[in-house]
């Protein structure tokens, strides 16, 4: 029987073995390896540069964080692929033309922290934050206008789990919620939209726009210079989704001419925000470093590991992504 050396472990090379796959800063790597590893002590995981060409065929589940599509082509004989990532979309089309399931993250701490961050980024709206933040700045003492909850038409872009659990939790207060998604939706205490016609709908009768769609074919550019001039004249809005959901030049615009009076962005087409970006020093823009839902590892691998043991037990593939819709 053949064997071959990882670290510290003699494997057999006729049993199968887990690939981590990233792109991660060593210090990332280690630790997220070592936390895998904890929780499957019955299996072999090893990271990618590890494998030895000739040791691929005997790899069937990949666990992956921002892979290279070189290397994740390197395993031919995958059964499925589990993201620690909520969002997919630069994994889906390294698998699109395979049969291999791709199976993405779905935790609740994580819905949990998004919807936390929602509430704070709205009230952050809401009360004028960033325009006393920049009072301060001139040494300008000057009350502004409070508008209460109730008077706020509250708008979530995605209802999925983390849109919905930020809906709930946006509901504590008094705000007048709307949704949209692609198909119809019921959400109690909710007014719900969908399809184009439900999109230029709701957009006209927002006063803070959340976005929190997926990525895909049909939501790049979404809101475009056109949606976003649906918005009424003073709206506001928050990205906590992905960068190429708004389009970076319209939404510029609109800032600049008054009829978005301020975006709080956490995530961009490129990441880190490049040094010489317009966002950057837009006096109507709150820009982070998109921290508005972090992964936990701890709740991340023991729902990644749990799939596995599951797989391992019963033959079945956790449900994965939908190749053509995008999530």
């Amino acid at each position: 029987m053949l064997s071959s050396d990882y670290g510290d472990e003699k494997v057999s090379e006729v049993l199968t073995k887990i690939v981590f796959i990233n792109q991660l800063n060593e210090q990332e790597k280690q630790q997220w390896l070592a936390q895998i590893k904890t929780n499957l002590p019955e299996e072999i995981v090893v990271l990618s540069s590890d494998i030895a060409s000739t040791d691929t065929e005997y790899v069937d589940i990949a666990i992956v964080a921002n892979p290279s599509p070189e290397e994740l082509a390197r395993f031919q004989n995958l059964r499925w692929v589990q993201s620690l990532w909520a969002g997919v979309e630069r994994i889906a089309p390294m698998l699109s033309d395979k049969a291999t399931p791709l199976v993405r993250l779905i935790d609740p701490t994580l819905a949990q922290t998004m919807a936390e961050s929602v509430l704070a980024w709205t009230l952050y709206l809401q009360r004028n934050m960033a325009t006393y933040q920049q009072q301060q700045s001139e040494q300008l003492w000057q009350a502004l206008p409070t508008v209460a909850a109730k008077d706020l038409r509250v708008t979530v872009l995605g209802v999925g789990e983390l849109g919905v659990k930020s809906l709930n939790l946006l509901g504590k207060l008094d705000y007048q919620l709307q949704s949209w998604s692609r198909t119809e939706k019921h959400i109690e205490g909710v007014a719900h939209f969908s399809g184009e016609d439900g999109l230029s709908k709701v957009l006209k009768q927002t006063d803070i726009l959340i976005s929190l769609l997926p990525l895909t074919d049909a939501t790049r550019y979404l809101l475009d210079k056109e949606k976003l001039g649906l918005l009424p004249h003073g709206a506001q809005l928050i990205n906590f989704s992905r960068g190429a959901i708004i389009e970076s030049e319209a939404l510029i615009e609109k800032l600049d001419n008054g009829h978005i009076t301020h975006a709080v962005l956490d995530v961009f087409e490129q990441e880190p925000l490049p040094v010489g970006s317009t966002f950057w020093q837009h006096p109507k823009v709150t820009v982070l470093p998109h921290i508005s839902a972090p992964t936990n590892k701890e709740t991340a691998v023991k729902i990644v590991a749990d799939n596995i043991k599951q797989y391992r037990a019963t033959g079945k593939v956790p449900d994965a992504v939908n190749m053509k819709l995008g999530y």
